[in-house]
């Protein structure tokens, strides 16, 4: 442990003391937090890895953890994995920041740190909804009417569904990056920090430029208003002073309300919160009588399910999706393919559908007729015949960020 280390973890647990530094050095969430922000992880990452920092410390009775090793490690993840009964993804994410905490804020690298075991991962196969489901659930989201926080929960659901982006990618949609002339979206910031371009449904171009009016509105508010401007990424505040109250930079969602910035304490206008649509969309579930474990996610694994359905190559849903690897995007062929519509059951071929049923007459498999699949043999694109082709991708290194709690 570095000796200008405080002792006591915490910033607040401290009695008798504020938020400041301690006469002994920075306390250890201080260090974690600058940490995690020098390599510049998201926010989420940060505000995962300092959740379970305090549970592991309080764990063990708000010891230091430069005074723990091994077995207290495992005896918190233990207690995670039989009382708690976490998820493996939960228990890997604690893991990780739990190693982050010795290797990169500690500095500690010991063997033991290598003896700890990773939970096993299990692959899923993600919910997918029918097309009259997702009709549905977008007509319902459209009935809701406007709240106080002018939330366009349908508009939003339709764009999840029609672009397959993420949730926090289209709540973190900007003026600037829609491209009405070339019916196109760039997804900045995407998950691992990708950027990347998605289609402009032609449906969606009146109802965005409702929305952008809409929007217009409230960015001029806040002009007239003398709010400071919306979060822009890094250091552009500082190489572009005017770009956080510029209207291209503007929220196409912005929230109702102004709201103090987590990291830098400002007020400012931030997006549409996640939690608001996760609470409409669950409700117009509901409505729509659509009994399946669904969630804002479930659009975006309808989109790319969808895809696939109508032909497209596996390539193209890769690139739409931000998908790395294309066995990450192959997860939805799975679902193709084990299907009712995919494999006829021998059952059907006896007539047992009832008690009692009369068998039908045999018919070979090669009679029935095969659904088509989804084309995986060309890509998306090609490469001009005098341009070389990329050399093959390294295996990926390991790294600690937070786990993923549901597929990509």
């Amino acid at each position: 442990m570095p000796r200008t280390m405080s002792l006591h973890p915490f910033e607040s647990d401290r009695p008798g003391r504020g938020s400041g530094p301690a006469p002994d050095g920075p306390r250890l969430i201080d260090l974690l937090r600058q940490r995690i922000r020098l390599l510049h992880y998201s926010l989420r990452t940060e505000e995962a890895y300092v959740h379970w920092v305090r549970a592991f410390i309080r764990y063990h009775g708000l010891r230091h953890p430069a005074e723990m090793a091994q077995p207290e490690v495992e005896a918190f993840l233990t207690w995670l994995a039989t009382e708690r009964d976490v998820a493996p993804g939960t228990h890997r994410q604690a893991l990780s920041a739990l190693l982050f905490l010795y290797q990169k804020v500690l500095r500690q690298s010991l063997p033991w740190m290598g003896e700890i075991g990773r939970p096993r991962s299990e692959r899923r196969l993600p919910v997918v909804l029918s097309l009259v489901e997702v009709q549905g659930v977008l007509a319902a989201l459209d009935a809701m009417p406007m709240n106080r926080q002018h939330a366009p929960h349908g508009l939003v659901g339709r764009l999840l569904y029609g672009t397959g982006m993420r949730l926090l990618e289209g709540l973190r949609l900007r003026v600037k990056d829609i491209d009405f002339d070339r019916r196109a979206i760039v997804v900045r910031e995407g998950k691992g920090f990708k950027d990347r371009v998605v289609m402009l449904p032609a449906a969606l171009e009146g109802p965005l430029q409702a929305q952008l009016q809409r929007a217009h509105a409230v960015w001029q508010s806040d002009r007239e208003a003398g709010l400071a401007g919306v979060h822009v990424p890094a250091a552009l505040v500082r190489k572009y002073p005017r770009a956080a109250e510029s209207w291209a930079w503007h929220w196409v969602f912005p929230h109702s309300q102004p709201a103090e910035d987590p990291r830098s304490g400002v007020r400012r206008r931030h997006h549409l919160l996640e939690v608001n649509f996760q609470r409409a969309f669950k409700t117009a579930l509901a409505e729509a009588q659509v009994h399946k474990p669904a969630s804002p996610h479930t659009l975006r694994h309808s989109f790319a399910t969808h895809l696939l359905q109508s032909g497209y190559d596996i390539r193209t849903v890769q690139e739409l999706l931000g998908h790395s690897d294309v066995s990450t995007t192959m997860i939805y062929t799975h679902v193709l393919r084990l299907g009712g519509g995919a494999v006829r059951s021998p059952l059907d071929s006896l007539g047992g559908g009832e008690p009692g049923g009369h068998p039908a007459p045999f018919v070979p498999p090669s009679a029935h007729p095969r659904p088509p699949r989804a084309r995986e043999s060309e890509p998306a694109y090609r490469l001009s015949p005098c341009v070389a082709p990329p050399p093959p991708r390294c295996p990926a290194s390991p790294n600690f960020t937070a786990a993923a709690t549901s597929a990509s």
